[in-house]
């Protein structure tokens, strides 16, 4: 069996907000779709770590957006895009965790 490329349940996360935000899809808020919909906090470092390691992968990649914010202390906004070889590792891991899933419903149940 070929070896296949995994990610972790944080970087999956991030990589799954930036794609639910599209052309949208900036780091403050992808962590504000991360807090709102998966009701999992992150710190800025943390999220900025990530990302960086996803970029390393080759999972996603950014650019900054040229306008300079003066709420931002004039940076520059970073826009995220997940990647091709981004969305095939997250295919990869869906299809594992829900083979790993099935037939666990019952024991799930709450009593």
């Amino acid at each position: 069996m070929a070896s296949k490329k995994f990610v972790g349940e944080l970087e999956q996360m991030v990589m799954l907000a930036a794609m639910q935000l599209g052309e949208q899809a900036y780091t403050m808020d992808v962590r504000q779709v991360l807090e709102s919909r998966a009701e999992r906090r992150i710190s800025r470092s943390a999220l900025y770590q990530t990302l960086d390691r996803l970029q390393r992968k080759g999972y996603l990649e950014w650019d900054f957006e040229s306008t300079r914010i003066p709420e931002r202390g004039g940076h520059p906004m970073r826009r995220i895009r997940v990647t091709p070889l981004g969305r095939r590792v997250l295919q990869t891991s869906r299809r594992a965790l829900i083979s790993l899933w099935e037939g666990l419903e019952e024991q799930l149940e709450e009593t």
